[in-house]
């Protein structure tokens, strides 16, 4: 997406609407495949919508870091995460209320009909940098950003950036991966989870997003990463102490709603230092190995929490995941110091 320009839009704009197009034809289809009768072609579908999702992730994260000056990649960035959070409903709350009334076919027609609306803001936008020098070749485009990246600051600050992105998260994502059946385990039942824990969570996320903007607007990223950070971690302790309290829903709605305060938060910070770690010219490389790096403590987090919380149990799991939270925090002192000038 950095190197080649399809015939059609733009730089950014034609591989937008090529991946919209391919992800409004692949969720269609799905919705008329049997699952009982052809599960390896659902499989492939499904493999076919994530690999569109992420490719359409990818271009307009480089749009957006063209777009925005390093002023504004904080409140940008943040409003750009919330209206991800808000989309989610259409799926998660709209696609099951729509099978209460039509046939799965039509759900997912419906469904993938949403794609619309990105598609028709691909045609009236314009592109965020009218005349751009892309690599000339494959070869440039797939080691000139990882060149660009070691060569502005050194091998070894690089390195600690990438070790950052790996783990200023970790303690976070391990604390959230079991959530629901921590809730189960606590003694709370589904409907309590469902109304209290998962709204409580969702307005907060989407609070903590656009107040991170805000805030980074007036005191700066790297200020905020050390605020945000902070408010995680102490977010964090919030379930230890809902561990030992019991089943108690007032507690359960202050205890989510914290922490996801802390998740919006966290979030807005994190992905605004990405793109200003982003050189523009290759800004589609550059964050799609920043975001695959932030997104391995969750894949991690999946495969090894259940295995923790046996072994030593949850006020201790949570208390393990406050300390996890720790090196990420640390690090801040050299990548993200807080008395640091920014432009």
């Amino acid at each position: 997406m950095d190197r080649f320009t399809l015939p059609f839009l733009g730089h950014r704009r034609g591989w937008m609407l090529l991946t919209q197009l391919l992800l409004l034809v692949s969720m269609s289809v799905m919705g008329f495949i049997k699952p009982d009768l052809n599960l390896w072609t659902v499989a492939y579908l499904s493999a076919a919508v994530a690999f569109f999702s992420a490719s359409q992730d990818i271009v307009l994260d480089a749009y957006r870091r063209e777009l925005l000056p390093d002023v504004e990649l904080g409140l940008g960035n943040a409003i750009h995460v919330q209206a991800y959070r808000l989309s989610g409903l259409v799926p998660g709350a709209l696609g099951f209320i729509l099978a209460d009334h039509f046939a799965w076919h039509i759900v997912f027609i419906i469904i993938a009909a949403f794609m619309f609306v990105g598609i028709i803001m691909t045609l009236v936008i314009d592109e965020a940098i009218a005349d751009p020098t892309p690599p000339k070749t494959m070869r440039d485009a797939v080691i000139d950003p990882f060149r660009d990246f070691i060569g502005r600051a050194g091998l070894a600050p690089a390195l600690l950036v990438l070790a950052f992105l790996f783990l200023y998260k970790l303690g976070d994502n391990m604390a959230t991966a079991l959530q629901s059946p921590f809730f189960i385990d606590v003694g709370f039942t589904l409907t309590q989870i469902g109304a209290i824990a998962k709204t409580a969570g969702l307005i907060a996320a989407i609070v903590g997003g656009i107040v991170g903007g805000l805030i980074m607007v007036k005191v700066s990223i790297n200020r905020a990463l050390w605020l945000f950070g902070v408010v995680q971690i102490v977010s964090i302790l919030g379930f230890a102490l809902l561990s030992d309290i019991g089943p108690n829903p007032w507690m359960l709605g202050i205890v989510v709603a914290f922490e996801y305060l802390g998740v919006g938060l966290g979030s807005a910070a994190l992905i605004a230092f990405m793109a200003r770690t982003t050189n523009p010219a290759f800004a589609a490389t550059q964050l799609a190995l920043f975001t695959a790096l932030a997104s391995v403590p969750r894949v991690f987090a999946n495969a090894v929490t259940g295995v923790i919380v046996e072994q030593v149990g949850w006020t201790n799991f949570f208390l393990l995941c406050t300390v996890l939270a720790a090196p990420g925090m640390l690090l801040l002192f050299k990548v993200a110091p807080w008395n640091e000038p920014e432009s």
